[in-house]
């Protein structure tokens, strides 16, 4: 593996598109250093305005970049159905999408349109969905990609499925860990469905360690504990830029490999340069992969084996609680 790679290792990304989630934070350094290497980038994300800011931003750095917005709510799943609608009309292949967005430890539970728990219906749910309905696109790129961003909060995490949605215990980290561990075995079960299927689909998981982005000023809130330490501890935060390379390396590096997860190399993994990062146990259970699976699909209605038309909810929708922002 290279050592201390970094965004000037990025091969040439010409004639690749890729989606990236989230406007801010990783999601723009990642959209950032694709349309350096020559990529066709969609920054998918629900805010139209800061879509629009992320890819003026990157015109003005980037000259002749090739970078655009693409309206989604990942707490919506007809929202996602409706941007993935759009991109099979515009678009013949996706060549990579990043699963990064998310949201972090909200201090009150919130829903979604669907009715799931805010932190596990974006960050797991939303993606899983979004994922599903970008399949067919996925599978006519050459060497295509996923890579979803989990976090080091998923060795705290534990999938319960008493209580998947924290409708009787609410707590923000816990949740947000399962939500994360989530991810991670997504990554790992979508992997082992790809070899076994033949979709050729190459599935990545990585980490950011612990970087310098706005999630703990806008779900916990800038003047709660974990904001203050955020303001006031920046200097204890890598830059969101460096935060980015573990996911860059898993979605360009020919050394990548699927179903392997990245995170930086120094500091308990919470700093440094992409290396192999070392994953939680629960997280290694495939049989308890597949049953998330199972589960996720029946709570989304999208179903992998044929993805583009999403089945009938096996639990009826719930109107959600107006997201702000």
């Amino acid at each position: 593996m290279t050592l201390k790679w970094t965004t000037e290792d990025i091969p040439s990304q010409r004639g690749r598109t890729i989606v990236v989630t989230g406007t801010g934070g990783l999601g723009f350094e990642s959209a950032l250093a694709l349309a350096r290497a020559g990529g066709k980038v969609i920054i998918a994300g629900r805010n139209a305005a800061k879509g629009a800011e992320a890819v003026d931003r990157i015109r003005r750095s980037v000259v002749g970049a090739a970078v655009s917005f693409g309206a989604v709510d990942l707490a919506s799943l007809d929202s996602i159905a409706a941007f993935a609608r759009r991109l099979r009309a515009e678009r013949d292949s996706i060549d990579v999408l990043i699963n990064n967005a998310g949201v972090m430890t909200p201090p009150r539970r919130k829903i979604t349109a669907d009715g799931f728990e805010m932190q596990f219906g974006v960050n797991h749910l939303g993606h899983f969905a979004l994922t599903a309905h970008l399949l067919p696109l996925l599978r006519e790129a050459i060497s295509p990609r996923v890579v979803s961003l989990s976090s080091i909060a998923a060795r705290q995490g534990r999938i319960d499925f008493d209580d998947l949605q924290a409708e009787r215990d609410y707590k923000p980290m816990p949740a947000y860990a399962q939500s994360k561990l989530a991810c991670l075995m997504f990554a790992f079960e979508l992997q082992r469905r790809s070899e076994a299927a033949g979709w050729g689909i190459t599935s990545i998981a990585a980490h950011p360690g612990v970087a310098r982005t706005d999630l703990l000023h806008n779900a916990p809130g800038r003047f709660s504990s974990a904001g203050i330490a955020r303001s006031v501890l920046w200097f204890l935060f890598q830059p969101a830029a460096q935060g980015a390379w573990p996911g860059l390396f898993a979605a360009t590096s020919p050394e990548a490999r699927g179903g392997r997860y990245y995170g930086p190399d120094r500091l308990g993994e919470t700093r440094g340069h992409p290396s192999e990062a070392k994953p939680p146990q629960p997280s290694l259970e495939a049989h308890v992969a597949r049953r998330l699976w199972d589960v996720s699909e029946g709570l989304t209605g999208v179903v992998f084996d044929d993805p583009v038309v999403p089945q009938p909810r096996r639990q009826g929708s719930l109107v959600g609680e107006p997201r702000e922002g």
